[in-house]
């Protein structure tokens, strides 16, 4: 049997939104801030989720672990971004476990009840990022920052979004197996309760009112009989001079 296209469809977009995902999640760079004052015009500081890095633009040099001296780690946002990133990488892997079980390449059917877990597994793993980054970008300019710098929004914004819409798709394709699981399930329970004779009942038996003899002797063929007429027509025409005026009829007339 050919895999369905929605299977197709849910498979091909749950890998690369687990590869969009994992990279916005541990890269360092969901704000940049550029024209910090007291610093070099070229630096940009690319900040993450887990570190702060500086880049020298002329010079493409880059520092990490630079110290978070306004408490921009400690904020809401990012403590919660932190939280619901991991947790729907590791929602995502399992989808994408479940739903390969259910998908199959190696047997004759699909397994239509994991397919739709699977999906519904992403399904979930696409929101929870998707309300992080949302949440993120909806405070980016909150966040705290040196006064008279230039904000921008990350790549890994980005790639958020576009992991989370993924995933999203992906898991909708999937969840549409749970309409064929339960179509076949009906039509199981169907097929199982059609029972012709039913296995607890029997068939009641027309009770003969008359033996054998007697139904041998109403509905026994007739057999056929000859017709014999005693009046012997051919007699009739030698008798008559004018074979017309015959009051018999003659075998040519019938």
């Amino acid at each position: 049997m050919r895999t369905p296209a929605a299977m197709i469809v849910g498979i091909v977009l749950g890998p690369c939104g687990l590869v969009l995902n994992l990279t916005s999640t541990l890269a360092p760079n969901w704000r940049d801030v550029s024209r910090i004052p007291g610093k070099a015009f070229d630096i940009i500081q690319h900040q993450g989720l887990w570190d702060i890095c500086e880049e020298r633009e002329s010079t493409h040099e880059t520092q990490c672990n630079i110290e978070d001296s306004l408490g921009y780690n400690s904020q809401q946002p990012v403590q919660v971004s932190k939280g619901l990133m991991p947790s729907s990488l590791a929602v995502l892997v399992l989808g994408l476990v479940v739903a390969s079980l259910g998908v199959r390449c190696w047997t004759e059917t699909p397994h239509y009840l994991l397919a739709g877990l699977g999906g519904l597994l992403l399904f979930i793993s696409g929101l929870l990022s998707l309300i992080a980054v949302s949440w993120y970008n909806h405070e980016l300019y909150n966040l705290p920052a040196t006064s008279g710098s230039t904000l921008q929004v990350g790549y890994c914004l980005v790639l958020g979004y576009l992991a989370s819409c993924l995933e999203i798709i992906g898991g909708v394709s999937l969840t549409i197996s749970f309409h064929q699981y339960w179509k076949e399930r009906k039509l199981k329970k169907a097929a199982t309760n059609y029972n012709y004779p039913p296995a607890n009942k029997q068939v009641p038996t027309i009770a003969s009112s008359f033996d054998n003899t007697d139904f041998g002797m109403h509905y026994r063929t007739p057999t056929p009989r000859s017709y014999t007429n005693d009046l012997d027509v051919l007699e009739d025409e030698r008798s008559s001079r004018y074979s017309y005026r015959s009051r018999l009829p003659c075998d040519s007339d019938l």
